[in-house]
């Protein structure tokens, strides 16, 4: 059995119970130095890495996922442990090796994770998300595109597009997050609109204003913010392949755009297709391979589906085959549970933030039997009570 450090008891117990955790905390020294890495230069990680712990400094974090991106349950266990720790896995380091080897002069090529559920789809992706934002990529983010079709903020029939379905907040809120990650770049950057946009009879957007000027007209012009994000991405397209910059795009639960049903309800009272959202099209424009100097890290998600499509993990079951055939080509990488080294490594990190505290022997066996070594329902079994 395994018990958990308890802040609560009374001063006597405290001190009992940590005298009695200091054999045990020094019995497993040796393996707890082994569950972290010191490297934090993503494009260093390789297999000597593997199974270790590498920790993402605060200001990279707030950077990239202060608006998404993280799993809200790994979100908890990083402000309880005060730091944000993700461990380096074979899926996740197999797709930075691709990128780093391949020549993005070629047309974009699409990676696309997929595994059961709780595997850790969504930390192999902030892996790489990571190593886009530390190698000088753009990134287009999307952290988990069922929110889109499942909760949406606000509707509102689209201005421009008959018969289509805006997501102002939704909309505004992604360039926000897009805006935040990308700050740096887009100041440095000499990316600029190649033609007019008109968005009413008073406002216009210039040709050769700035991105960030584009953006932040989206963002302070939330009736706009839809058609903003698909002028955004047609204009990174063409920078992107005349070589101004490289883009690396992550949209988490990718298949939920072909899936149709949503919660979405028109006028009418009938439920909306995803492709009947204006929010839809520029995303599948640029996961499209008729660009360059980009790379597209996407996942497949059963949680992404809407119920009827949940009885399989496989990319082909969850894209349908209109998905299926708008990546067709693509490099599927699949996300596994825990292996033995990655399990062992796991318990070690969780003693080494006294989140377990090992009491009798076996005691991770018990645990790898709970969980099946699936690494969200291991976390779930080690979580508060």
């Amino acid at each position: 059995m395994f018990i958990r450090q308890v802040s609560r008891l009374p001063r006597r117990a405290i001190k009992s119970y940590s005298t009695a955790a200091e054999p045990v905390a020094a019995a497993t020294a040796h393996k707890l130095s082994e569950s972290r890495t010191l490297e934090g230069n993503t494009s260093k990680h390789s297999s000597n890495n593997l199974a270790k712990f590498y920790q993402i400094p605060a200001e990279d974090k707030k950077t990239l996922f202060t608006h998404g991106g993280l799993p809200k349950s790994f979100e908890k266990q990083v402000k309880t442990f005060g730091e944000t720790c993700l461990m380096v896995r074979e899926p996740a380091l197999e797709v930075i090796d691709y990128i780093k080897s391949s020549n993005l002069s070629n047309p974009t090529v699409r990676y696309v994770l997929y595994g059961d559920d709780g595997v850790g789809k969504s930390l192999v992706m902030a892996h790489i998300i990571h190593y886009g934002f530390q190698n000088g990529f753009l990134l287009v983010h999307v952290p988990w595109v069922a929110n889109w079709f499942k909760r949406p903020k606000e509707t509102a029939n689209s201005s421009s597009i008959e018969g289509f379905i805006d997501l102002p907040f939704d909309a505004a809120g992604w360039l926000v997050h897009f805006k935040t990650q990308n700050a740096k770049l887009l100041s440095t950057l000499d990316l600029k609109t190649t033609k007019d946009y008109v968005w009413s009879k008073r406002e216009t957007t210039p040709s050769g204003s700035t991105l960030s000027e584009l953006i932040e007209h989206g963002i302070t012009r939330v009736k706009f913010a839809s058609d903003t994000i698909a002028a955004l991405i047609a204009e990174l397209k063409q920078h992107s392949t005349a070589g101004k910059c490289k883009i690396m795009v992550a949209v988490d639960g990718y298949n939920a755009f072909f899936h149709p049903i949503t919660r979405i309800v028109a006028d009418n009272k009938a439920k909306i297709s995803p492709n009947k959202v204006t929010l839809t099209q520029p995303f599948l424009d640029i996961t499209n391979y008729d660009w360059c100097n980009g790379v597209c890290v996407l996942s497949v998600d059963k949680l992404a589906s809407s119920e009827n499509y949940r009885e399989s993990f496989m990319p082909r079951y969850l894209l349908d085959k209109e998905g299926f055939e708008h990546l067709d080509p693509f490099v599927p990488i699949r996300v596994d549970n825990f292996n033995e080294k990655e399990f062992r490594s796991c318990i070690d990190y969780y003693l080494d933030r006294r989140w377990i505290q090992n009491c009798e022997q076996g005691f991770d066996e018990e645990l790898k039997f709970l969980s099946a070594s699936n690494p969200y329902r291991l976390m779930n079994i080690c979580a508060p009570l």
